[in-house]
């Protein structure tokens, strides 16, 4: 099993962060969003693993180097996701592939997706699930994808993508090559060719995109506290507070309900933090006191 891994996004709803690190290597529990998202799909089957970048795209190649079972794709124009699949569309073949996005966090069954798409035959497989702020993909009583936007007809709901999808790389070949394309509009245009795309809906999961701060927060949140999310260990004890290696507590810092501290962090003496995510080598100044934030820290 081949996959795509889109990540050359701007993040604009992250900014000023993503001003600083592209999202998909913004640090959960201080390990690189990306780096966990390869390892989900490696633990799922899959290789020859193929990663766009745009945006800061020299700090995704710098990560990846030495990855031999991983191909960056450097895109020199903001193509979308439409334009980053269509020039990767000769990798895979016309066998069908994996395509994820880079910026959610989830435990879905990803060789189970794989598997229900070559077991139905349709030409794309989106899987969904019920998250009312993003529904709008239109599906029918059968399960077929009928549109992407609301509302719904008779027999048809709402659901939301999640971001995780099967393709059969021919769909591809309708995206012009070297523009900036949305995948949507090119399954917009399967659709009114007769082509399927079918619906395959999840429940009792844990997923979340990782579109704007709060919802960044909220993660580790549901990792440290709730302990929502297993695979991502929180240190000894499930301790509500992670501290990476090398980081620096001054005497008299004070950590309240959860904290997530970078390696080679330096938090000064007498500082207070509460819900927190302190980035790799990110200082706070003595006495400080930080709710609710996300400290990057300096070149």
């Amino acid at each position: 099993m081949k996959a795509m891994v889109l990540a050359a996004g701007f993040g604009t709803r992250l900014h000023p962060y993503s001003l600083k690190r592209p999202k998909p290597l913004f640090p959960v529990l201080d390990t690189p969003l990306l780096t966990h998202t390869l390892a989900q799909l490696r633990r799922s089957g899959a290789e020859g693993i193929v990663v766009n970048a745009h945006h800061l795209r020299e700090q995704i190649r710098g990560m990846l180097h030495g990855q031999g079972d991983v191909q960056v794709q450097m895109e020199d124009l903001e193509l979308g996701t439409g334009g980053g699949l269509r020039l990767a569309q000769s990798h895979f073949g016309d066998t069908p592939f994996l395509a994820v996005n880079g910026d959610i966090v989830h435990d879905l069954d990803l060789a189970a997706a794989y598997g229900s798409h070559c077991a139905f035959g349709a030409d794309v497989t989106m899987v969904l699930h019920d998250c009312p702020r993003f529904n709008n993909v239109r599906v029918n009583g059968q399960g077929r994808i009928v549109g992407f936007s609301g509302p719904a007809g008779q027999g048809e709901r709402l659901l939301a993508f999640t971001g995780v999808q099967v393709i059969n790389p021919a769909v591809l070949s309708r995206i012009p090559e070297g523009v900036f394309y949305n995948i949507i509009d090119c399954y917009a245009d399967l659709l009114k060719r007769g082509g399927t795309i079918q619906g395959l809906v999840v429940s009792g999961h844990f997923w979340t995109d990782m579109g704007t701060p709060a919802d960044y927060l909220q993660l580790h949140e549901d990792i440290l506290l709730k302990k929502r999310l297993p695979g991502f260990s929180a240190g000894d004890g499930g301790s509500p507070f992670y501290l990476g290696k090398d980081a620096v507590l001054g005497a008299g810092v004070s950590l309240q309900e959860w904290v997530s501290i970078g390696h080679g962090a330096t938090i000064g003496e007498g500082a207070s933090l509460t819900r927190v995510v302190v980035w790799d080598g990110a200082r706070v100044a003595p006495g400080s006191i930080v709710t609710d934030s996300i400290i990057i820290g300096g070149d």
